[in-house]
C-alpha cells in the first residue's frame, strides 16, 4: 500500500528520520497493523518502506528508503544481522561480554533491541507493528546468535498490563541472576526481571569514568544507585566509602553481592534505604560531604508535556546535590530523559542553578558506541552525563 504523507514529515524521512506520525498521513490508510506501506510526498515521489501501526500515534516505521527496497522479515532479519556485524571485533569478551548487539532505529532496525549477557541475548520489541513479526523472525536469529556464541534468546515485552514479562525463546533457559563481566568487573544481571532487558548497559562508559574519577577521591555519593553499578566502580576505582541511596532495599542487596563478588569489603560503604532526592536535599544540614558526587535518576520526562516539570526537579536536585560537593570534588549528573536535550540539560547546571561559580564542565558525553543513532534522530540521544568539577 501508498501512503502519501506531509511535507514536512516527507523532509524528515528524506534526512533519515525513521518516525511517521499519524497527523503526518494524508487521507486516513486502510492498512492493518504490520501490513508493509510505502511512504511517498505529494508529488508521489518515493520516500521509502515501513511498516504501520493502525492503533499507535507514531504510525509508520521506516526500515529502508532506497527506491529498489522491500521489506519482509527475511529482509528485518538481515539489517539485525547487520547490526551484529557493526559490533564484531569491538568488545574482548573476556572483558566485557555485556553490550548491545541492535539498537533499534539508531541501527536502522525500528522497533528491535537486542542486548547481549555473555551467552544469553534478550530482545525488546517496541510497537505492535513489528511484534507481528516475531514468531517468524526469532528463528532467524539463532544463527547469527550462535556465531557470537550466544545460545539463549529471550523476548522482554508488556505483559496485557501485567508489567514486563520474559518469554524464552530458545537455548538453555535461565532460572535467576547470573554474572557478566563489565571491563573486568564482575556484575550481576536478572534478564528475567531486571530495569530495561537486565541492566543499564548504556552507563557502561560512563561507569568507568567514575572509576578512573574515584581514583583520588575518597568519599563517594551515588544517589539512585539502584544495584550500585556506580558504587562498585567507584569502590574498585580507590574510593574508601560510599554511600549508595535508593529507595529500593532488594537494590541494595544486589549491590551489596557484588561488593562482594569483587573482592570489595562492605562494611567501610554505607547503603541508604530512602528516597534520593528527599535524602540529598537535607544531608548537607547534616555536615555530609563528598569529594565525588554522582547523580543518575530515573526519567524526570516521560513525554513533552513534562518538560518544564522534569528542568525544575533536575535543578533542585542538582543544587541539593553540589552542595554536598567538597571545592576540588567531581559533579556527576545523568538523564535518561529523551524530552530533555543537552543543552536544556546544561540550564539545570549552571552557575545561577547550582548556588556556586567553583565548577566548570569538563566533559559531556551521551550514549556509548554500541547505542548508535542517525545523525537526524535526536530521540535516539537520550543519555546524558556531565561531568563539572
Amino acid at each position: 500500500m501508498r501512503i502519501t504523507v506531509e511535507e514536512r514529515a516527507a523532509r524528515e524521512v528524506r534526512r533519515g528520520h525513521p518516525w511517521v506520525f499519524r497527523e503526518a498521513l494524508r487521507g486516513a490508510p486502510r492498512a492493518e497493523t504490520g501490513d508493509v506501506v510505502t511512504l511517498v510526498d505529494a508529488n508521489d515521489t518515493h520516500l521509502g518502506v515501513g511498516l504501520f501501526d493502525a492503533r499507535s500515534p507514531l504510525a509508520v516505521r521506516v526500515y529502508d528508503t532506497a527506491k529498489s527496497a522491500t521489506l519482509d522479515t527475511r529482509a528485518i532479519a538481515r539489517k539485525i544481522e547487520a547490526a551484529f556485524s557493526r559490533r564484531d571485533g569491538w568488545f574482548d569478551d573476556a572483558r566485557t561480554n555485556a553490550y548491545r548487539l541492535c539498537n533499534g532505529e539508531g541501527d536502522r532496525v525500528p522497533g528491535v533491541v537486542v542486548d547481549r549477557y555473555g551467552d544469553v541475548a534478550v530482545a525488546r520489541l517496541d510497537g505492535d507493528a513489528i511484534a507481528t513479526r516475531w514468531a517468524e523472525l526469532a528463528p532467524m536469529l539463532a544463527t547469527p546468535l550462535a556465531k557470537r556464541g550466544v545460545r539463549t534468546l529471550y523476548l522482554r515485552r508488556e505483559a496485557d498490563g501485567k508489567g514486563v514479562k520474559a518469554e524464552h525463546v530458545h537455548g538453555p533457559e535461565v532460572h535467576g541472576a547470573f554474572d557478566v563481566v563489565e571491563e573486568g568487573m564482575t556484575m550481576e544481571v536478572d534478564v528475567l526481571r531486571g530495569q530495561k532487558t537486565g541492566a543499564f548497559l548504556d552507563q557502561r562508559d560512563n561507569r568507568a569514568r567514575v572509576r578512573a574519577y574515584a581514583a583520588d577521591r575518597p568519599r563517594v555519593l551515588n544517589l539512585f544507585s539502584y544495584t550500585g553499578g556506580f558504587s562498585i566502580s567507584a569502590a574498585l576505582g580507590g574510593a574508601t566509602a560510599v554511600t549508595s541511596v535508593d529507595i529500593a532495599s532488594d537494590a541494595h542487596a544486589t549491590a551489596q553481592r557484588i561488593f562482594r563478588k569483587n573482592q570489595v569489603d562492605t562494611k567501610p560503604h554505607r547503603f541508604v534505604t530512602a528516597d534520593a532526592t528527599a535524602w540529598v536535599a537535607t544531608a548537607a544540614t547534616k555536615g555530609e560531604r563528598f569529594d565525588l558526587v554522582i547523580s543518575d535518576p530515573p526519567s524526570f520526562a516521560p513525554n513533552a508535556k513534562s518538560k518544564g516539570r522534569a528542568l525544575a526537579a533536575y535543578a533542585k536536585l542538582h543544587r541539593a546535590a553540589a552542595s554536598l560537593l567538597e571545592p576540588g570534588g567531581v559533579f556527576c549528573a545523568a538523564s535518561c530523559s529523551s524530552h530533555v536535550t543537552m543543552e536544556d540539560f546544561m540550564s539545570t547546571l549552571d552557575d545561577q542553578a547550582l548556588g556556586r561559580s567553583d565548577l566548570v564542565v569538563r566533559g559531556a558525553f551521551g550514549p556509548p558506541a554500541d547505542h548508535p543513532t542517525s545523525a537526524v534522530f535526536v530521540e535516539g540521544r537520550y543519555l546524558k552525563l556531565v561531568v563539572l568539577s
